[in-house]
């Protein structure tokens, strides 16, 4: 029962709870992940069973990752995704009057194309005098979020409505999504946060080849 697999992530649970559950069905302590996912975002969770496997897993979290990422403009969160609190922006109404254009979006995408400098959300896992800076949020600090160079490879636009923006967007390791629908909304003007987030692919795993817990639990009863 041993290797690697793509487990399918539902809305909801932690990854390490998908672990957690893991090490229930395997028996196997020494269980590994390529690439947190939020509890509100789905998707492919790459994980590494046994130690034999679990030692490359750096290779695996290296890899490119391609995401479909559900945008909503005119509003901000503090979490910079619906977890929230939310509030409406101060540029609401730019949006709401229909000034915002595909056009608009179209020409704004290409500054985030590339190796950026991003600043990852303060709700996050990263770890500050060792800390992990959700932690310190939570209890009321204002954790500094330094930048980091990023890449991402490719945006896509699938759909436009104002408010919602769907995009395709694939990466190397390390962009925080949540991010970029944070910095796409103020370099529009109106503020944006993420309100939906689905991992399709981590590198040559993908979602149709992923296993939901219950079928792998069939798989290998």
């Amino acid at each position: 029962m041993e290797g690697v697999f793509p487990i399918y992530k539902p809305i909801g649970p932690t990854s390490f709870k998908i672990i957690s559950e893991l090490r229930k069905i395997t028996g196997i302590r020494r269980i590994g992940h390529a690439g947190t996912l939020d509890p509100l975002a789905k998707g492919v969770l790459v994980v590494a069973i046994g130690a034999k496997y679990t030692k490359d897993i750096d290779k695996i979290v290296a890899t490119e990752k391609e995401y479909i990422a559900l945008v909503k403009l005119g509003e901000t969160s503090t979490t910079d995704d619906e977890e929230g609190p939310i509030q409406n922006s101060d540029e609401q109404n730019l949006g709401g009057q229909g000034k915002i254009t595909r056009k608009d979006i179209e020409e704004v995408l290409p500054n985030f194309i590339g190796e950026i400098s991003q600043v990852p959300p303060i709700y996050s896992a990263i770890k500050l005098s060792g800390k992990r800076a959700y932690d310190l949020a939570r209890s009321g600090k204002n954790p500094e979020m330094k930048p980091r160079k990023v890449e991402i490879k490719n945006i896509e636009i699938l759909d436009y409505s104002y408010p919602l923006l769907k995009l395709n967007v694939t990466t190397a390791k390390g962009v925080y999504i949540r991010s970029l629908a944070r910095d796409i909304g103020a370099k529009l003007g109106t503020g944006a946060y993420l309100a939906g987030l689905e991992r399709t692919r981590v590198g040559e795993y993908t979602k149709e080849k992923s296993l939901t817990l219950e079928k792998f639990k069939e798989k290998f009863k």
